[in-house]
């Protein structure tokens, strides 16, 4: 194969995790050329409505898989996070690279701990996941709704005069933003998004030449971690309308994982967790996905779902 395709959104962090695809792929195949097929999705046109409202992670792969369907990609790029738990037919994630930071960061000028933002702090963030549990923390506080890439966000808490925002860790890192004022939170305080911090690659499932090209890729503790992670949030057919949350980590052979189901405003809050060998990681996610549903956590989904907006 001398030529292959990647298909990727075209924000600076998309861009700058197809190209460390790219150069990974480049450094194990030095005779391979690399082109990018730049995608907009729907969820890069849709910037003034919160993703709740509009249908939640599809949004910003459907149009890449498309491609990919067509023939026009080889390869997609994700985050993890954005990737819904079932794929169309035809395709797979055939690759989870090596995990960056997955925690939420705070980025503020005036405190580096949610317990020392100002009595009634204006935070910005659209995550359903991240306000819950902030107004669990800290049901003070005023979340206001911010949507857009990561720059964006940024400048919008300067323009609304916002005392923080809350970033995905992985994203400033990659970004190389080392001059933001962020403070990682912790994964005890602030559980992160299903797939936070990993990279997702997806071919055609009938693409054995590409599967062969970018196998080298794949982290196989990553893998089980997010198969744990990703599990857990199918068990519970949940999306960005519904504050989720769930990391695992693989320790000592032994993937750990820890899952969370909230309510909007943070006031019921239902956590589980799990231990299992790598290859019953799904397996265990379900199970504690399950765990949580008899907790209350059914309770509390049914509750969500007739609050979600319209």
């Amino acid at each position: 194969m001398a030529k292959l395709i990647i298909a990727t959104r075209g924000s600076r962090l998309a861009l700058a995790q197809a190209g460390w695809v790219a150069a990974r792929l480049g450094e194990l195949h030095p005779s391979l050329q690399v082109q990018m097929n730049i995608i907009k999705t729907t969820g890069d046109k849709i910037l003034d409505v919160p993703l709740a409202q509009v249908g939640g992670k599809g949004l910003f792969v459907k149009e890449i898989e498309d491609a990919l369907l067509a023939g026009q990609a080889d390869l997609a790029v994700h985050s993890m996070k954005d990737v819904p738990s079932e794929l169309p037919p035809g395709l797979e994630l055939a690759v989870v690279s090596e995990r960056e930071d997955p925690r939420d960061a705070l980025v503020s000028p005036v405190a580096v701990e949610i317990k020392n933002l100002p009595t009634g702090a204006k935070v910005g963030t659209s995550s359903l996941r991240r306000q819950a549990q902030l107004l669990a923390l800290r049901p003070d506080l005023e979340m206001v709704s911010l949507r857009g890439n990561v720059e964006t966000r940024l400048r919008k808490r300067e323009e609304l005069g916002l005392q923080a925002v809350i970033l995905a860790s992985a994203g400033i890192r990659r970004l190389g933003l080392e001059r933001v004022e962020a403070s990682p939170i912790p994964v005890a305080t602030m559980l992160p998004a299903v797939g936070q911090g990993a990279l997702g690659l997806e071919i055609r499932a009938d693409d054995q030449a590409t599967r062969e090209l970018i196998a080298p890729l794949n982290h196989p503790d990553t893998a089980a971690a997010v198969a744990a992670e990703r599990a857990f949030l199918t068990r519970l057919e949940g999306g960005c309308q519904v504050p989720i949350a769930g990391h695992a980590v693989v320790e000592k052979g032994i993937v750990k994982f820890n899952g969370l189901v909230a309510d909007l405003r943070g006031r019921q809050v239902v956590t589980g967790g799990g231990l299992a060998p790598p290859a019953e990681a799904a397996a265990m996610g379900r199970s504690v996905a399950e765990e949580i549903l008899s907790s209350g956590g059914r309770e509390i989904l049914a509750e969500v779902y007739g609050e979600a907006p319209k």
